[in-house]
């Protein structure tokens, strides 16, 4: 109840939170829809943890739809602001032939 209050208000970390709450069902019924819709949220203030995470769940195509390019743009601006698990993220992409982009370690500098 206090993180949704905090995301209801706007809080980034708050609404990151939420949205991991509503992925793994932990204190509220599982949704995939509310996930993406909270990590959107705090996606859009710069949170870079919320990029990857968004970026995760349009690689995966849960609860929008799957998007390679949509997950490695989110990627690269978690990246760019030195989210490791980003650029690991990135970097299987690019291995398995998914990422439309440049090398991905070009993204850090």
């Amino acid at each position: 109840e206090l993180y949704q209050k905090a995301a209801a208000q706007g809080e980034s970390h708050a609404q990151r939170l939420l949205g991991w709450m509503y992925k793994e069902g932990r204190g509220v019924q599982q949704s995939d829809d509310q996930a993406v819709e909270w990590y959107q949220k705090a996606a859009a203030q710069g949170d870079a943890a919320a990029q990857r995470l968004l970026g995760w769940m349009y690689q995966e195509g849960r609860g929008i739809e799957q998007s390679d390019v949509k997950a490695v743009e989110l990627y690269q601006k978690a990246a760019a602001q030195g989210e490791q698990h980003a650029q690991h993220l990135l970097d299987s992409l690019y291995q398995e032939g998914r990422c439309v982009c440049e090398e991905p370690r070009s993204h850090l500098t």
